[in-house]
């Protein structure tokens, strides 16, 4: 479902023509729902087009907004019958197709390419910045998973409460795009020895005006590809700048690679497709410092990004370039090597990845309705800060069991967490958990040896082993472990809270309705408290076979990677998803342990519990007092207990 499409060709468009083709070589069926125009296809890459009625939007007459109600959207939808919604750079129509995937129960992933609110912002709207931001947070927020092309776009959208945000890019045709377009005949046509160019729509929020402070550089020509309602204008205030109107295909390719400098000065980019076909062809790039060129641009490598609004600086970057052939050729060659695995097979794999994520987390939701949960807000964003004293409180989990080290001893999710926290300059680190312990135990023995660590960062996961007992009173637990909180909260620590989970067997559906109901509680807990939650209900792989271990009750080493990377990520460790995803990766290969459970794992736990015992009975904790991980020997030594 996407706000733009053939004939108006726009980055959205290009970018649902390249979905809609990997789509059909990897033998997925598509459907696509767009704005009607004069000239639309039937058909595209062999998915049926449904054009739905539309209007000319104010000003600009060529592109259409899609005014189909939600109930004509839904029958569509429900005649296709799709595993998945994708909403490609929704607003109006994407709002209706958000609404309409709800009311089927259908998986929705929005796709955030258009800054709308900063559009409002140039075109002069008054009064419809603030309308055009809430209208964002209500449809990203009502749609199963957002993709976001850059680091500032996921910041804005995580500023207005959006969650479940993903980095999702844009690939680019390096085989079109390519140094081997550069024409010298197309040059001398132009007529200058220089040549700074742009690419891109003809309007307000491009801020192609920024421009004419170029348009004097001597032994240069700005020459500017595009068309749209703004041109009259840019004329007459470039007189000297060479317009070539809109170019597609392979002139547009030759064009691109003619130019010895690519300036982009729009503010309002979440992306910059055409910076990335710039780089692909060989062309160094001046670009505005805010944005998706931040993502796209690296200074002084491919390229210059200049103060937002400052046009002498402007000036001064592309003068640099434009004087410096060495230069020129340098930057060139980097953004061709830094595009080169940016292909559309590439990013299009990536997003049947985030599809298959949303489909997953669509169950999700359903069981939060059945449990008459909502989703819950999205928690506000933590800043790393620079911990200093980690300690670990929980059972098994958390001691570390299935996670062994190669020197034979256990690791675990919160030894991990700690070598991440520590990448930031050292650590000092306890693990208090011990196997079988319950929230008793925590709130007792394991909080006062805790506030005697004076620790500034506290994790609990705990509760499983009350869970499964004969009988528990869940709101009863759940009052007794926000009492340790509120405790660690007062003696200065931040608390990180995790929510027990099951594995995805059928011996564990029992357990479902406790297990939830004491999330649900510990959600509130959080809220009251301060503390930072996660819930691991959002994580719908997590109880995979994969994550679990040979006894079927304790994560496996690769549960135990996931589980400390998405602490990573609620903890706010720079690249920590992208650092779990390498790490996956690495793993990929590892093999499952296939032991005997039942005389190995089931029998032994069940001949305990007849005689009143636990595995932890005797048990120490395996770091009673910090080791400090890190570098740095002259931070080793702090005054604690």
């Amino acid at each position: 479902m996407t706000e733009s499409f053939l004939p108006h060709m726009n980055g959205v468009t290009g970018s649902v023509l390249q979905i809609l083709r990997h789509l059909e070589r990897t033998g997925h069926e598509a459907h696509v729902l767009a704005p009607d125009a004069v000239g639309i296809p039937t058909e595209m890459s062999g998915a049926p087009v449904h054009a739905m009625p539309s209007v000319p939007l104010p000003g600009y007459p060529t592109v259409r907004v899609g005014t189909s109600p939600a109930h004509r959207v839904a029958a569509s939808l429900r005649r296709f019958q799709p595993d998945v919604v994708h909403l490609a750079s929704p607003f109006a129509l994407g709002w209706r197709g958000a609404l309409a995937a709800e009311r089927l129960d259908i998986a929705a992933v929005a796709a955030y390419q258009t800054d709308v609110a900063a559009y409002t912002e140039r075109y002069g709207i008054p009064g419809t910045i603030g309308i055009a931001q809430t209208h964002i947070a209500r449809l990203h927020r009502r749609t199963t998973l957002t993709l976001a092309p850059s680091a500032e776009s996921a910041q804005q959208l995580a500023a207005l409460g959006v969650d479940r945000v993903r980095r999702w890019g844009r690939g680019v045709d390096a085989e079109r795009f390519h140094p081997s377009r550069r024409s010298e005949a197309l040059r001398a046509s132009w007529g200058a020895e220089r040549v700074i160019g742009y690419i891109g729509r003809l309007a307000p929020e491009k801020q192609v005006e920024d421009l004419a402070v170029l348009d004097g550089i001597p032994g240069t020509r700005v020459v500017i590809v595009g068309d749209g309602p703004s041109r009259a204008r840019l004329e007459a205030l470039m007189p000297r700048a060479l317009f070539l109107g809109h170019l597609s295909g392979e002139a547009l390719a030759a064009a691109i690679a003619s130019f010895d400098v690519f300036v982009h000065p729009g503010e309002s980019e979440t992306f910059g497709q055409t910076l990335q076909e710039a780089h692909a062809s060989g062309v160094p790039i001046v670009a505005t410092g805010r944005g998706g060129p931040r993502d796209l641009v690296r200074m002084g490598i491919d390229g210059w990004l200049y103060r937002p609004g400052d046009s002498d600086d402007l000036r001064m970057r592309v003068q640099d370039l434009t004087g410096d052939e060495r230069k020129r050729r340098a930057f060139g060659a980097a953004g061709w090597r830094a595009v080169q695995g940016r292909s559309w097979e590439t990013v299009c794999d990536q997003l049947l990845g985030h599809l298959d994520e949303a489909i997953d987390l669509r169950r999700v939701d359903s069981a939060l309705r059945a449990r008459r949960m909502t989703r819950p807000e999205a928690p506000a964003a933590v800043t790393a800060r620079p911990w200093n004293r980690y300690v670990a409180l929980g059972d098994s989990l958390t001691e570390g069991l299935c996670d062994p080290a190669p020197d034979g001893s256990l690791r675990g999710w919160a030894d991990r967490l700690a070598l991440l926290l520590a990448a930031r300059g050292g650590l000092h680190y306890a693990n208090l958990a011990v196997r079988s312990k319950r929230v008793q135990d925590v709130c007792t023995t394991q909080l006062d040896r805790a506030l005697e660590l004076r620790p500034d960062l506290v994790s609990i996961l705990i509760g499983a082993n009350d869970l499964v007992g004969r009988t528990v009173d869940v709101q009863s637990i759940a009052a007794r472990l926000e009492e340790a909180v509120v405790r660690l909260r007062a003696a200065g620590a931040d608390v990180l809270l995790v929510t027990p989970f099951l594995p995805r067997r059928r011996a564990a559906r029992i357990y479902v309705r406790r297990f939830s109901a004491f999330a649900t509680a510990m959600a509130g807990v959080a809220a009251r408290t301060g503390a930072i939650l996660i819930d691991t209900d959002m994580h719908p792989t997590l109880p995979d076979r994969s994550n679990w271990g040979e006894d079927l009750v304790h994560l496996s080493s690769r549960g135990h990677r996931f589980l400390a990377y998405r602490a990573g990520e609620v903890l706010g460790v720079p690249h920590a998803d992208a650092l779990g995803a390498l790490d996956a990766a690495l793993h990929d290969n590892e093999t499952l342990g296939a032991g005997l459970w039942w005389r190995r794992h089931a029998l032994p736990w069940v001949w305990r519990r007849l005689q009143g015992r636990t595995a932890g009975d005797g048990r120490v904790a395996k770091h009673d007092r910090y080791v400090y991980l890190g570098r740095s020997a002259a931070q080793r030594d702090i005054p604690v207990a």
